[in-house]
């Protein structure tokens, strides 16, 4: 099994991962960690503070104490997701955080989003493989309900994702994208 640091290196840089009998171990290893403090998340109430703090185990590190979101919340790894201050999110998100999610200060994200950091491999006989992809919220992003933002993906300062998007590309800063897939509507005046 690698060591958490040297999965989150290898997962950063290289285009194909989950070919190794350790790289394989080690994600189920994570992701049963995970699940157990999700169903202490996800099974009862807790006041905010108890949440930041079974949040902070989750991730592996402090979260800042204007963090907030509410339960129930989702992820199949937990160990590479990284939040700034003042960032909150609604019921049932789901993050798949492999490749690395990133969410700068001031982000809202809405009910039922999916930040989704891994695609397989589009040739069949490679499918298992797994390619990764951060996904990066810079300041003051607001996702509607129900979008999902796939790998790869950065949405600029500001931006507005509207609710049952999918977002498949970069999206410019101060701007309101929409659709399946998402596409420009209109610009934010700043």
């Amino acid at each position: 099994m690698l060591s958490l640091s040297q999965a989150l290196k290898r997962w950063g840089r290289e285009p194909v991962i989950g070919t190794t009998a350790d790289e394989i171990e080690t994600m189920r290893f994570y992701s049963r960690q995970a699940q157990k403090i999700l169903m202490e998340i996800n099974t009862q109430y807790h006041e905010p503070e108890v949440l930041r703090q079974l949040f902070s185990r989750l991730i592996g590190r402090p979260v800042d104490e204007t963090f907030a979101f509410f339960p129930p919340f989702y992820t199949d790894f937990g160990k590479n997701i990284h939040l700034g201050k003042n960032v909150f999110f609604n019921s049932g998100c789901k993050f798949q955080d492999q490749g690395g999610i990133f969410i700068g200060d001031n982000v809202l994200i809405g009910h039922n989003v999916v930040l989704a950091t891994l695609n397989h491999h589009p040739a069949p006989d490679k499918r298992s493989e797994l390619m990764p992809g951060r996904i990066v919220l810079h300041e003051g992003v607001w996702i509607g309900a129900n979008a999902t933002i796939t790998a790869g993906v950065t949405v600029g300062r500001y931006a507005i994702v509207a609710a049952g998007a999918v977002v498949n590309r970069d999206v410019p800063p101060y701007t309101v994208v929409g659709g399946v897939p998402a596409h420009f509507i209109k610009n934010i005046e700043q």
